[in-house]
């Protein structure tokens, strides 16, 4: 995969902990994890390595702090994306975290990491804290929130993690593949399968080609919202 070359820029201003998390954004989208060091950060920050350690003690803390930075910018709805019901709401923060999970190929394995290794920090707070408060609005009994936002939290990173790795699998075989070719060589694939041992797989095979990713991943929030609700219902 091409990288871009990073022209270290001029210190204008004080170095900041803030500017040196964007720096390492801009590090990790361009090189990957491998690519972030703190030699070719203090490269593109025009600074000593020195300065950097002033502010963070580590490349663990760097990488924590870069995907708090990126989780945060995802979930902040602005007065122009502002919905008008929870439903609307959770749908917004789920697409933004699903947006910022493909534009960043780094974020996926991160937050997989933070949230094994250390659910107490920022991270998993914040994407918890978001989509609860939409759950508790939906009227949700406080003795179903915890499974109902955990339901929801862990659909929308395993769903936006696994197109995450649909698309680094795209890389890896060439800027020549077309996705779709991708789509129709599996969906072939599934329709040549046995058709005793896989009638369904066989006969879904075909709603593979052409399907969108984020539509498809707004349906599954539907059916994950629909359950929720659904079970908030009286039985008779």
């Amino acid at each position: 995969m091409a990288t871009r070359k990073h022209r270290p820029e001029r210190r204008g201003q004080p170095l900041s902990r803030e500017r040196i998390v964007e720096a390492a954004v801009e590090l990790l989208d361009a090189e990957g994890e491998n690519g972030l060091t703190f030699r070719a950060l203090s490269r593109h920050l025009a600074t000593g390595p020195g300065a950097i350690y002033w502010h963070v003690a580590n490349k663990s803390e760097l990488l924590d702090a870069t995907t708090d930075a990126v989780v945060a910018d995802a979930l902040t709805i602005g007065p122009a994306e502002a919905q008008d019901s929870p439903q609307a709401e959770i749908h917004a923060l789920a697409l933004g975290l699903f947006d910022a999970v493909d534009r960043h190929p780094w974020l996926a394995a991160q937050l997989a990491v933070q949230l094994a290794r250390s659910p107490w920090r920022s991270v998993a707070p914040r994407i918890f804290e978001s989509l609860g408060r939409q759950v508790r609005a939906l009227g949700v009994p406080e003795s179903s929130w915890f499974t109902s936002a955990s339901a929801l939290m862990h659909y929308i990173l395993g769903a936006a993690g696994q197109n995450a790795a649909n698309a680094a699998s795209g890389r890896v075989l060439g800027a020549g593949v077309d996705r779709d070719e991708i789509l129709d060589t599996v969906s072939t694939a599934w329709e040549q399968l046995d058709p005793d041992d896989y009638p369904f797989t066989r006969a879904v095979a075909h709603q593979m080609r052409g399907h969108d990713d984020r539509e498809q991943f707004l349906a599954g929030i539907d059916l994950v919202l629909t359950g929720i609700t659904a079970a908030q219902q009286p039985t008779t």
